[in-house]
């Protein structure tokens, strides 16, 4: 979970290769070639009229939480074990899509929570296996590679 924290800040650090794919007046996605598997990086970038914290109760992965309230590609978030207060690994279901031509996938990472001095809220995931989550029959099993979100405040 560490190792995923800090693939994710050398992600954000990093300005250099991203390519811009799509823009609306709100987001920015953008991509570059991986280099950890064959395929590309994609980030989204924006800015919410909210404070961090609210914004950060919106995408925080945690059971009950709001995610699931409005990304309509998350159906559930459940923590299978809780390893400390802010490391835990959890099933997050998707729904099928393209009229169910696209299976329901299940993915089972370990999840990392921090806070940063500057006030940065981040959250990073990575594939993991666990003895409490096996595979279900339902759904196709869906590997992770460092990924999360990053909440940076900017000033006003």
């Amino acid at each position: 979970a560490e190792a995923a924290a800090e693939q994710l800040r050398l992600y954000q650090r990093d300005p250099g290769g991203w390519r811009g794919c799509r823009s609306t007046g709100e987001v920015a996605v953008s991509w570059r070639p991986s280099a950890e598997f064959t395929g590309n990086l994609y980030r989204g970038e924006g800015i919410l009229p909210g404070s961090p914290r609210d914004v950060w109760e919106c995408i925080k992965p945690v059971a009950g939480g709001l995610r699931t309230k409005w990304d309509q590609n998350v159906k559930d978030f459940e923590v299978i074990e809780a390893l400390t207060d802010t490391v835990s690994v959890c099933r997050t279901t998707t729904p099928s899509a393209f009229m169910r031509v696209i299976s329901p996938r299940e993915f089972v990472d370990v999840v990392v929570m921090k806070q940063y001095e500057d006030g940065t809220m981040l959250s990073a995931a990575t594939n993991v296996e666990h003895p409490l989550c096996p595979p279900r029959p339902d759904f196709v099993r869906g590997f992770n590679y460092p990924c999360g979100c990053i909440c940076i405040p900017v000033p006003g």
